[in-house]
Order: structure tokens, then C-alpha cells, then sequence
């Protein structure tokens, strides 16, 4: 349960907040967004008025202290903060509600990365956490969702009335960018489907790979989207169930859109896979039939070469490198050759070989 709940004096003086990350503080209203600071944030949780909204940047230990000190969350809770988790997740607590998602980053070689973002909806306010991510990665694009929703807010074109309406427009943001990466890779796609059926490959190595590259950040996305569907649906059972939070009946129809969209970006991003697993296999027909075409003519140069290269093997000895060249015998032995020559030339007209 978080510790603010029903407290009236019992919060932790943050005066001597130790920093570290930069934690941005607001409270929405209906007249707008105001910046506070932490040390604010008692004050914020006690008003019976607005949303508040804690965005932190990277989870540290300093952040730590404020989650576990000011809002009472589970250390496990907390802990997932601090460390990077490999799938998505849902915990429901009492009075909040503790996610965790995924957005894909484009990364170098075809490398996908996961990128993390933490949330803890209560009910007057909302706790955004991003990151820990690979060293690799611009810490900047950690923040993609969370600054959009900051500027609709800012310019007057968001309003949420519950928190859980300001989560859906930071998750929503978050199914855009895994849905803008489909939208990435469905431009690789249709390039190397006009290199297939033109037929300009280029160096056939790096082709392959592009393709598989390709096809690896299409699965990557579908499981993103496929996995979050999973979370918002295990949500919206046990807010149906009325087990630790109970989402009311505006929540369940933004939990409803969220599998939507989550639905949908998985739909696109399996649309997309298949696409490109048919420009695969007209890759691969294409190339064996022409490993096809090429057999077949090694065939027909085995049929007329062999039978030759064993009649030359055995008489070749006594016509070429006697002392004396016989050469009644070596016309008879040519014009055999070329009678056999000609009689497989025509055996294999006749299978179809040429």
C-alpha cells in the first residue's frame, strides 16, 4: 500500500532530497501542468485537487529513496526500477497498479533494443520510470512517450481527468512508436522486394542479410506489441474481477483500446513478416531454379564428356603415344566418339535437358 495513503503528517521531510537523478515533479490541473520540486511532493499527495506526475529519467538509488520513502512501493516493485526486465509485466496492489513495457529502438547490425518504461498508477497520481538500457543507446529515446504526452499537456490538447487516462496517453504513445518501427521495417521490406523481382541483388551476402535483419526487427516488434496486449488484458480481467484495483468503467474502456492497439500492431507486424517471408521464398525459387537450370547443363556436359573421356582413357595409350600414330584406327575411334556424342546430345533433347 503506498505510504501517502490516508497520511496526514507521517511523509518524510525531502528538504535534504540527495539528488541524483533529476526528478521532474508536475501537478496537471485543469488549468495546466505546474513544475514542483521533490521536495514538493508530500504537499502535492496530500492536495485533494489535480494529478500528480513523477518522471524519472534513470532509475538510482536516489530514485529509489523517493519511491520507497514518499509512495511506499513494494521493494520488488522498486528493485524492477533499478534493474532491466527482459519481458513485460503486471503487478496490482491495493490502491495502485505496477507495469512494465517495452518500445523498440533500432540498434546497429539489426540489433533491436528493449526499450523499458516503468509505471505506477495510483489514484491521484502517476509514476513514470525509464530505463536502465544498453550503454549503446542514446539515453534520449528513453523519454520518447513521456515528452510527446508533456507537450499535448503544455499546448492544451490533453485534459486526463483520472490518472489512469494520463497512463493511457503515455502507453498509446508507446504502441505509435512500436507501430512507427513496423512502419520502418515495411520500408525495408518493400526495397528488397523491388532487388528480388528485378533481379539486382547486389552482393547476395549482405542481401541475405538485410532480409534476415528485417525479418528479425518484424518479430522483434510483434513480440513487443503481442506481450503488452498479454499485460493490458491481464489487467483489464482483474479489474473486471475486482481484485486489488478496481478499474472503473472509463478505465476498462481505455484498457479495451489498449488491447486494440496493441492487437492491431501485432496484426500489422505479422501482415509485414509474411510479406517478407513470400518475398523470401520468391527469392529462393528463384535462385533454385537456376541452381535447376545449372545442374541440368552439368548433366548434359557429363552425358557427351563422360562415355568420350572413358573411350579415350582406354585406347588413348596405343593411338596418341605410340611410336607410329595408326591412323585408320584413330578416324574409326573419332568417329565413334562423335556418333556417341551425338546419339547422347539427342537422348538428352529428348528428357528435356536442353
Amino acid at each position: 500500500m503506498s505510504r501517502y495513503r490516508g497520511a496526514t503528517g507521517d511523509l518524510p521531510d525531502l528538504a535534504a532530497y540527495p539528488g541524483g537523478t533529476a526528478i521532474d515533479v508536475r501537478l496537471i490541473t485543469e488549468d495546466g501542468v505546474e513544475q514542483h520540486s521533490v521536495a514538493d511532493l508530500p504537499a502535492l499527495l496530500r492536495r485533494p485537487d489535480g494529478i500528480v506526475w513523477v518522471d524519472v529519467p534513470v532509475g538510482d538509488t536516489a530514485a529509489a529513496t523517493v519511491l520507497a520513502d514518499v509512495f511506499g512501493f513494494h521493494p520488488m516493485a522498486v528493485r524492477d526500477c533499478l534493474e532491466r526486465n527482459r519481458v513485460p509485466k503486471v503487478h496490482v496492489y491495493p490502491d495502485h497498479v505496477f507495469v512494465v513495457l517495452h518500445a523498440p529502438e533500432q540498434g546497429r547490425a539489426g540489433h533491436v533494443h528493449f526499450i523499458e518504461l516503468d509505471q505506477f498508477v495510483g489514484p491521484r497520481y502517476v509514476v513514470t520510470v525509464h530505463g536502465p538500457v544498453n550503454p549503446a543507446v542514446d539515453p534520449q529515446v528513453c523519454g520518447h512517450e513521456t515528452r510527446q504526452v508533456l507537450r499535448r499537456l503544455e499546448s492544451g490538447r490533453l485534459r486526463p481527468r483520472s490518472p489512469f487516462e494520463l497512463s493511457y496517453a503515455i502507453v498509446s504513445a508507446l504502441a505509435r512508436r512500436q507501430e512507427a518501427f513496423v512502419e520502418l521495417c515495411t520500408g525495408e521490406v518493400w526495397r528488397l522486394e523491388q532487388q528480388v523481382t528485378s533481379g539486382e541483388l547486389g552482393d547476395t551476402e549482405q542481401f541475405l542479410e538485410e532480409l534476415f535483419r528485417t525479418r528479425h526487427g518484424l518479430a522483434a516488434v510483434r513480440a513487443m506489441a503481442m506481450l503488452s496486449r498479454e499485460i493490458y488484458g491481464r489487467l483489464a480481467s482483474l479489474g473486471r474481477m475486482g481484485t486489488g484495483w478496481v478499474a472503473t468503467d472509463d478505465d476498462r474502456r481505455l484498457l479495451d483500446d489498449l488491447i486494440d492497439q496493441f492487437d492491431r500492431v501485432r496484426g500489422l507486424a505479422q501482415g509485414q513478416a509474411d510479406y517478407l517471408q513470400g518475398v523470401i521464398e520468391f527469392y529462393r525459387t528463384r535462385t533454385d531454379t537456376k541452381m535447376t537450370i545449372a545442374a541440368e547443363r552439368l548433366a548434359v556436359i557429363a552425358v557427351i564428356t563422360l562415355p568420350i573421356t572413358a573411350l579415350s582413357s582406354i585406347y588413348g595409350m596405343n593411338l596418341i603415344v605410340n611410336r607410329r600414330t595408326d591412323i585408320p584406327q584413330l578416324a574409326l575411334v573419332l568417329a565413334v566418339m562423335i556418333a556417341m556424342s551425338v546419339t547422347l546430345l539427342r537422348w538428352a533433347k529428348r528428357q528435356g535437358w536442353w
